[in-house]
């Protein structure tokens, strides 16, 4: 064996045995090999440009409620350190949320007529709090850098800020198409952001039987063509029977 294999060999592992990570309240091993201060960054770098491009609702009923249930789910997620923001997008077309890194969150109003309540918003924000504490994103974009190390030997990519840096940190955020809104997580992401999600609302004060409500709602009220929020998702009957199957879990935490 070459002796530059086995420097590329020997660095990839010790990637692969400093970038392990678990994800909360799931257990599950991730890898993370980009520096969560990076990952925040980049985040509010992107928040801040879909926000300049969006129409920012004005009502201030919905902002109320919005912010409202926002606060209440971020103050169980153990995150104080990030700067925790919950934006309403006016554009009733679109039925989606999403969150960036740092807690950085925004519903699309279209979305609002399936939520019904706060227990649907809280829901909906829990899930999308989920993606940003279990750091669904900075997972992808270590996977992304990975795989670009692993296929071109490239040394600490993301520290020298290479181009396959940016071009793993672009494939994870989805920034060249529309600054990390429409890249879709996993499928095991999305489902283990309603476990968590279910958890948070508990832990929150909000009754987690009502979640499989809220996709039950959107599966009557349109065609999946029209829903973003659950466009490449996992298909809404297994999201709505292993909520179901989650809610005994999650029901000690809820104190009425």
């Amino acid at each position: 064996m070459q002796k530059s294999t086995c420097i590329l060999i020997l660095f990839l592992l010790v990637i692969l045995g400093s970038g392990c990570a678990t994800a909360p309240i799931t257990g599950r091993t991730q890898l993370l090999i980009v520096p969560e201060g990076d990952e925040i960054a980049l985040g509010l770098k992107s928040y801040q440009e879909v926000l300049s491009k969006a129409k920012i609702s004005k009502d201030p009923k919905v902002n109320v409620q919005v912010k409202r249930v926002g606060t209440r789910i971020a103050s169980v997620a153990n995150k104080p350190d990030y700067q925790w923001e919950f934006t309403v997008i006016d554009d009733p077309k679109t039925a989606n949320a999403f969150a960036l890194p740092g807690g950085k969150v925004a519903v699309y109003t279209g979305l609002l007529p399936y939520t019904k309540d706060d227990n649907g918003l809280a829901f909906v924000l829990a899930h999308e709090v989920a993606h940003a504490i279990a750091r669904h994103g900075g997972e992808r974009m270590s996977e992304q850098l990975f795989i670009q190390l692993g296929q071109q030997g490239l040394n600490m990519a993301i520290a020298n800020k290479s181009a396959a840096a940016v071009q793993a940190i672009n494939l994870g955020y989805g920034l060249g198409t529309q600054l990390g809104v429409t890249l879709p997580f996993s499928r095991a992401q999305e489902l283990e952001a309603d476990h968590i999600g279910l958890i948070l609302m508990a832990k929150a004060g909000y009754d987690p039987r009502e979640a499989p409500k809220f996709f039950e709602r959107m599966m009557a009220g349109q065609s999946k063509k029209s829903l973003e929020f659950l466009s490449t998702h996992p298909a809404d009957e297994r999201r709505i029977r292993d909520l179901k199957g989650l809610i005994p879990q999650a029901m000690p935490y809820y104190k009425q």
